[in-house]
C-alpha cells in the first residue's frame, strides 16, 4: 500500500499534485510519502503483536535526515553499517543507543565512533572482528555489546547480488561454527553478549526462506539464552515490495482482486508465519527492513526530453540517468514508468526509456508500453524510494538530485539539487600543473 494515486488525471502524492513539485524544484527529483513510511512501519510492528519488537530501519535503502528523523520519531532504531550512517543518525537527531552496527569490515574508528554513541550491540560477522571490537572496547574501558550474525545457509531466492544468507555470501559465521564463535566470544574481558543475529536477503517476496531460516537459528538461540543470557534475537530484514503493477498496489481494490495463493507478502503475513515461532523464546525481538519501510513511499520525478525514433526501435530519452537511478542498469530491476499527466485518448508508445549518460547500460526499461508523451512532458518512476538517491553517484559530472518529503498537503525540499560549484568543490588543480 502506499499514497501515490491518480486524482482526475494527475498524479498526486497525498494531497500534493507531482508536477506542481516538478514545476519548482526542477528534475530529476525523488519525492516521499510520509504517511507511506508510517503505514509501513505501522503495519510491520502490528503484524509482529504478541512480541517484544524493536524496528531497526536499515537505513542503507534511504539515509535522508528527514526520513531518519520520521522514522526515529515513529520509535525506530536504526541498523547502519558505516561510521558515516551513524553520524547521519545523529545529525537527524535520532538515537544510536537503539541501534545496531553491522557489516563485514568496520574499523577501529567506526567501532570507538559506535561505542562512544552508546550502540545498543554490535552485529559481528567474523572471528577476527570479536577480536578487533574487544581491543577497541578494551582501550576505551568499556565492554561492547555484541551478537553473531549466523550464517543459515538459506536460499533466498532473490536476485544474486542481494542474498546473503547462503554459505558461499561473504556475510555471517556458517551455523556449524556459530557454537564456538560463541564461546570464544565469551572469553574476551570487553565484551558482552547481548544477542544472536540473522539476515538471508533482500526483496523475498515469500514467506517460506524467513520461515526456514528462524527454524534453523531459533533452537541455536534458545542454547545462548540458557548458556549466556542473550536477551535477543536479530531475524534480520528483507521483505520485498511491489515493482510491478506499483501504481495499482496501492488501491486496496488491487490487493482484493489478487488470487488468495499469489498475493504479495505482507506484514501480516509474515507476522503470521513467525510469531508462533518466535513467541516461545522470550526473547527481544529485532527487525532491520529496510527495502519494505521505503521502497513503495518514494517515486523519481523526471521529464522528457524526446522521443528518438529509429530503425524498428523507438527511444523515450529523459532528464534522469542511471547515475540518479542506478537499480535497472546494475540488477535489471524493473520500475514502472507513469505519466503525471493522464490521457486515456492518446495512444499507446512501445519504446526504451533511457537517460542522457554515454553508456548502452543507461536504459530504465525495453521495450515499454507507456502512454504517448512528448518534449517536457513529465514522468514518475515508482517504487524508487529504497537505493535511489542513495546509490546515485555524478557520473558525466551529473549533479545529485533533489529529493522533498510530502506530508499530508504540505511539502518541502529536504535535500536541494547539487550545484557544478559542489561537484568540484573538493578538487584542486596542483601547482605543478600551472
Amino acid at each position: 500500500m502506499h499514497h501515490f494515486h491518480y486524482t482526475g488525471q494527475n498524479l498526486t502524492c497525498e494531497s500534493v499534485d507531482l508536477a506542481g513539485v516538478a514545476q519548482l524544484y526542477g528534475t530529476p527529483t525523488y519525492v516521499y510519502s510520509a504517511a507511506t513510511m508510517a503505514d509501513n512501519y505501522t503495519r510491520l510492528a502490528k503484524g509482529l503483536a504478541g512480541l517484544d519488537v524493536q524496528i531497526c530501519f536499515a537505513m542503507k535503502a534511504n539515509s535522508n535526515l528527514a526520513v531518519l528523523r520520521h522514522f526515529a520519531n515513529l520509535g525506530a532504531g536504526f541498523d547502519l553499517v558505516s561510521g558515516g550512517e551513524i553520524r547521519r543518525v545523529q545529525a537527524a537527531g535520532a538515537n544510536v543507543q537503539r541501534s545496531v552496527f553491522a557489516g563485514v569490515g568496520k574499523t577501529e574508528a567506526e567501532i570507538k565512533l559506535a561505542l562512544a554513541g552508546g550502540i545498543f550491540a554490535f552485529h559481528v560477522e567474523s572471528e577476527p572482528e570479536l577480536a578487533r571490537i574487544n581491543h577497541v572496547a578494551g582501550k576505551l574501558g568499556v565492554k561492547a555489546p555484541i551478537a553473531i550474525r549466523i550464517n543459515p545457509d538459506v536460499d533466498a531466492h532473490t536476485h544474486a547480488k542481494i542474498t546473503t544468507g547462503k554459505s558461499d555470501n561473504k556475510f555471517g559465521i556458517p551455523m556449524k561454527y556459530a557454537a564456538a564463535a560463541y564461546e570464544a566470544a565469551a572469553k574476551y574481558p570487553h565484551l558482552l553478549l547481548r544477542g544472536v543475529q540473522m539476515h538471508i536477503g533482500s526483496q523475498l517476496t515469500s514467506v517460506a526462506p524467513f520461515v526456514e531460516a528462524v527454524e534453523k537459528v531459533a533452537p541455536f538461540a534458545a542454547e545462548l539464552k540458557a548458556k549466556y543470557g542473550i536477551t535477543y534475537f536479530s531475524i534480520g530484514g528483507g521483505m520485498g515490495i511491489v515493482y510491478r503493477d506499483a501504481l495499482a498496489s496501492g488501491q486496496q481494490a488491487w490487493w482484493d482482486a489478487q488470487p488468495a495463493d499469489q498475493r504479495p507478502l505482507t506484514p501480516e503475513t509474515y507476522g503470521a508465519a513467525l510469531v508462533p515461532l518466535l513467541k516461545p523464546l522470550g526473547l527481544k525481538i529485532l527487525l532491520e527492513h529496510g527495502r519494505f519501510m521505503v521502497g513503495n513511499a518514494g517515486v523519481l520525478l523526471a521529464r522528457v526530453e524526446h522521443l528518438k525514433r529509429g530503425a524498428g526501435k523507438n527511444f523515450l530519452v529523459v532528464d534522469a540517468a542511471m547515475n540518479d537511478l542506478v537499480r535497472p542498469a546494475m540488477y535489471d530491476s524493473y520500475h514502472e514508468i507513469v505519466p503525471l499527466h493522464r490521457d486515456t485518448a492518446r495512444r499507446a508508445l512501445v519504446a526504451d526509456v533511457v537517460g542522457p549518460i554515454c553508456e548502452s547500460g543507461d536504459c530504465f526499461a525495453k521495450d515499454r508500453s507507456i502512454q504517448e508523451v512528448g518534449e517536457g512532458e513529465l514522468l514518475a518512476f515508482m517504487s524508487a524510494g529504497a537505493y535511489g538517491y542513495v546509490m546515485a553517484s555524478r557520473y558525466n559530472t551529473r549533479s545529485m538530485p533533489a529529493e522533498v518529503m510530502v506530508k499530508g498537503s504540505a511539502f518541502e525540499l529536504v535535500n536541494a539539487r547539487e550545484t557544478f560549484e559542489q561537484v568540484i568543490a573538493g578538487e584542486k588543480i596542483p601547482a605543478f600543473l600551472k
